[in-house]
């Protein structure tokens, strides 16, 4: 059952899904170099003339599972908490149509995989510390957690979000705006 790593390993395998379709789809040579992905907030993303093309997956809300909190826990058991997690997904890059060509990648990634396997699930977290032998420890930490072995699988949805509330959500993250895509990820449980 998922632990407190649930939500970090969820993080860790959207990462990877779009590190790994960005490059099968070839987008590097679509845009002439080395595309980044990362799991940042989007004020600690380099910005300017100089920036590199990049995808940014930032999770800024994290809500309960309305439908799973009612249920009781049966023989004494406490309830797993049911959570669904909000990401921005927010291209960058310096050079004309780059955003624009990142974002409609990623939109086909994130629309093609309505769900996340458990065998995609368990190659993502087994590269963690696969990639580097000298990974930090909370590296190592998702790379052994059980998140593939979750009862309910983890659905992928976009959120469409007005101009209004992608308003809202710049301005608390103190950041120029950036056009995103939002995307709910459902159901997360921690014991």
């Amino acid at each position: 059952m998922s632990s407190a790593l649930a939500i970090a390993s969820v993080t860790a395998v959207l990462k990877s899904l779009l590190e790994n379709g960005l490059v099968g789809e070839g987008v590097n040579a679509s845009i002439g170099g080395d595309t980044i992905v990362s799991a940042l907030p989007p004020d600690r993303i380099t910005t300017g003339s100089d920036e590199r093309p990049q995808l940014n997956l930032f999770l800024y809300q994290v809500t309960p599972h309305t439908g799973l909190r009612s249920l009781e826990a049966g023989s004494g058991q406490i309830t797993p908490l049911a959570l669904e997690l909000h990401y921005l997904l927010t291209a960058y890059g310096a050079q004309d149509f780059h955003i624009e060509i990142l974002l409609g990648y990623a939109a086909q990634l994130m629309h093609r995989t309505p769900r996340l396997r458990r065998d995609a699930i368990r190659g993502a977290l087994a590269t963690l510390s696969a990639a580097d032998h000298g990974a930090a420890p909370p590296l190592q930490a998702l790379a052994a957690f059980d998140l593939d072995q979750q009862i309910e699988q983890i659905e992928i949805r976009p959120q469409y979000l007005s101009g209004e509330e992608l308003s809202k959500i710049w301005s608390a993250l103190q950041a120029r705006y950036r056009p995103s895509l939002a995307y709910k990820i459902s159901l997360v449980l921690i014991r």
